[in-house]
């Protein structure tokens, strides 16, 4: 009843949306010929008859009908043209506000029958953002669907971080850090395969994964099991859990096991791997005579709308004595929350989630995605005083079956 409901209301509106943009596309064609206007009018509508028809396919029939593969790209070119018509209507309501202060104005301060002037000479200012909306909208739905292309292209991004007070033994070590596997979205073994390649070719002294193995249940892994195995270095590979772990997202039971019982499965998967998985605790780790505390918390997080079963108290216990402390934290919103104030001497804080939304822009002196808006610390590196904080993009991805702007990310730390 809640899915029906729900669709309708999705549908009403769609319906509503294309009504307001058709009258823009009609006044865009007022001077083409019928015969065009027939052509578009026909494409315009059936278009927007199939993606309702598809849609309701999406909601209303199994997840084995179409396939999963197809089932995902449709779902995600539906939702892509909805966006794309939100904000090509952000124009359209800009100069439907522009025409109504000017008929306001025209109202009020006209005397006589004379129009005041629009400046509608060549283009029209109506055309004008009609057609800027068009393009913008355009310009979006485009962009997401080359998006597809980036999901498995695999970026690794290289940083040195300098600290006074790392033991010497450690210094030059290697760190990869990787995050949002998110096992249950890949569509291409082949392709997951190559960045597990472009992972081991970085020849880390130190693995670190910071949650989101799943999108929610453990079974996701079962064909990728042989693949993340092949992850190893000398001084191991460590992980922790993500909001996504804990199988809050889905409807239990499932196939007779019930939350509980996934997440128990899941932290087998960890140990199958050959990953040390990290549940609010610390492990030492040495090289020659010297020591540094790795800790690794459950999922922390300062948004209220995501778990907070970390518990830090536990993990750093005793871990004072140790001159280097490093956190993984899935969530970027404990640092602030958390970690700054109430534990000053964590060196580096390891930490994932945000994907960087899967989308934005990042150029040389410039970074920006919708998610900075709820995080604020959300891609890249962050530093405060002598606490740093690296926030890294993700392997996978969910939802969006794609990347644009924001590629999937192996991030590789030299601690100097």
């Amino acid at each position: 009843m809640r899915s029906a409901s729900g669709a309708f209301i999705f549908i009403s509106i769609m319906v509503l949306l294309d009504t307001y943009i058709f009258q823009v596309v009609r006044s865009l064609t007022a001077t083409a010929s019928p015969k065009t206007r027939t052509i578009v009018y026909a494409l315009y509508w059936g278009i927007t008859l199939l993606s309702i028809i598809c849609f309701l396919l999406f909601v209303f029939t199994e997840q084995d009908f179409m396939g999963r593969k197809f089932r995902t790209y449709l779902f995600a070119t539906i939702i892509g043209l909805f966006l794309a018509k939100l904000v090509a209507i952000f124009f359209f309501l800009i100069d439907d506000v522009r025409r109504v202060i000017q008929w306001l104005l025209e109202k009020i301060f006209s005397t006589d029958k004379t129009v005041i002037a629009t400046g509608d000479e060549g283009i029209s200012r109506s055309a004008f953002l009609s057609w800027l909306g068009l393009a913008a909208g355009s310009t979006l739905f485009g962009s997401l669907l080359y998006g597809f292309g980036n999901k498995y292209n695999y970026h690794v991004k290289k940083l040195q971080l300098s600290y006074d007070h790392l033991p010497a033994a450690f210094k030059g070590i290697k760190i990869v850090h990787i995050s949002d596997i998110h096992s249950g979205s890949f569509m291409d073994k082949k392709a997951v395969q190559h960045g597990v390649d472009k992972i081991m070719a970085q020849q880390a002294d130190l693995i670190l994964f910071t949650g989101d193995l799943v999108n929610n249940r453990a079974e996701e892994m079962d064909n990728y099991i042989d693949v993340f195995s092949q992850l190893k270095a000398p001084l191991g590979v460590y992980s922790t859990l993500g909001n996504h772990d804990y199988g809050d997202y889905v409807a239990w039971p499932y196939k007779g096991m019930s939350k509980e019982d996934n997440l128990e499965k899941l932290k087998k998967v960890h140990a199958a791997l050959g990953w040390h998985l990290l549940m609010n605790e610390q492990v030492v780790l040495k090289k020659e005579e010297d020591e540094i505390v790795l800790l690794g918390i459950e999922n922390w997080s300062a948004k209220a709308r995501f778990p907070k079963h970390g518990r830090m108290d536990l993990a750093y216990s005793g871990a004072e004595k140790y001159p280097f402390k490093i956190l993984m934290s899935h969530d970027p919103s404990h640092w602030e929350a958390q970690v700054k104030s109430s534990y000053p001497t964590i060196d580096l804080m390891l930490s994932g989630h945000t994907h960087g939304m899967q989308f934005g822009i990042e150029i040389p002196g410039f970074k920006w995605s919708p998610v900075q808006y709820m995080y604020k610390q959300w891609a890249g590196l962050y530093e405060d005083g002598r606490q740093k904080l690296y926030v890294n993009r993700g392997f996978g991805f969910i939802g969006y079956p794609g990347r644009v702007g924001v590629l999937p990310e192996i991030t590789v730390l030299e601690l100097v």
